[in-house]
């Protein structure tokens, strides 16, 4: 089974926010594919449906942003979860917007979320795709990533948040390789 994690913060008070583009995936992911991501589980909620014949579980956490890995951990340890199959997806500020990275590996970087989950899995090894929402240029990291997008911006994250969707299901249909050399422009 593939584990599909989309980070983001709950609340309506988060919702359409930079941070919370992991989340806005996994509704599109949802959608595309008929998948109700509706049941509160393991600190999140989750949705469970077949994608290109392959059992998913599409996860939505719902402890804070920085708390993601309580979630990740318990639904990879309960469900025995091979790390190759987990697939995150968040946001980047050191991507430009409209922009999606895939990788097979690395560091959390400057991501609170992302940090969490590798500290408390003790391994990075994981499949993740970064989504471009560019830097601040005039406010503070944290008010930025938590604010809006501007309409001038909406139409390039709408863009990419369909490529990642697309890039989540090539993945569990093609494999990690062919994925990266479609997306990773």
């Amino acid at each position: 089974m593939y584990v599909i994690v989309g980070l983001g913060n709950p609340g309506k008070k988060y919702t359409g926010t930079r941070h919370n583009v992991g989340f806005e995936v996994v509704d599109y992911l949802a959608y595309r594919n008929n998948i109700e991501v509706k049941k509160i589980k393991h600190k999140a909620l989750i949705g469970e449906g077949i994608i290109d014949g392959k059992e998913v579980m599409l996860v939505k956490p719902q402890t804070f942003m920085n708390l993601s890995g309580q979630s990740v951990l318990e639904i990879c340890e309960y469900y025995k979860i091979d790390i190759s199959k987990l697939i995150v997806i968040y946001d980047d500020i050191d991507i430009d917007l409209g922009r999606i990275r895939i990788r097979k590996k690395g560091s959390g970087g400057t991501h609170n979320g992302m940090r969490n989950i590798i500290y408390l899995l003790q391994k990075d090894e994981f499949p993740r795709i970064r989504i471009g929402i560019g830097k601040p240029t005039h406010r503070d990291l944290v008010s930025y990533v938590i604010g809006r997008f501007g309409e001038d911006e909406r139409e390039d994250i709408v863009l990419s948040i369909k490529l990642a969707a697309e890039a989540v299901e090539s993945i569990v249909s093609e494999g990690m390789d062919k994925a990266m050399n479609k997306y990773n422009k």
